[in-house]
């Protein structure tokens, strides 16, 4: 895995407030919509998927990641973590579902027992666990 797209500046990575565009609305399928509130998790995170062939767009909150929803139709797969603050993992998948039907989830958590009905990405996980959850539930990358 290649990590030098994270910068760092007092151990925390650099990466902008507002939510990221890098593919054109023309894309294929499986681009995917990253939710984390932990920088580092988020940034090493996008670039196991961009190393599985995936398009990223991050967000770091729930807020953000609704208002990406809302203007970006061509994401195709939301990948968030559960536990953020104000709006956490399943709230955001329940009003992501609300703003496109046909969006795939699929959630991260190191502790939660109960994804509720939603498939899981257990942290700390390699690069195989994100393709394998991945292909048995959307398919795709």
């Amino acid at each position: 895995m290649n990590v030098r797209a994270c910068t760092y500046a007092g151990g925390i990575p650099e990466l902008p407030r507002r939510a990221t565009i890098r593919c054109p609305q023309a894309s294929p399928p499986h681009n995917v919509l990253l939710v984390d509130d932990e920088p580092l998790v988020l940034c090493l995170t996008a670039e196991m998927l961009e190393d599985l062939g995936c398009h990223v767009v991050t967000a770091q909150n729930g807020c953000e990641a609704l208002d990406v929803l809302r203007r970006s139709t061509y994401i195709r797969i939301l990948l968030t973590d559960v536990n953020m603050p104000r709006i956490d993992g399943y709230e955001l998948a329940r009003k992501a579902l609300d703003v496109r039907r046909d969006l795939k989830i699929l959630l991260l958590s190191s502790r939660e027992p109960d994804v509720r009905g939603f498939p899981l990405i257990r942290k700390p996980f390699l690069e195989e666990d994100p393709r394998r959850v991945m292909q048995e539930t959307t398919g795709v990358c």
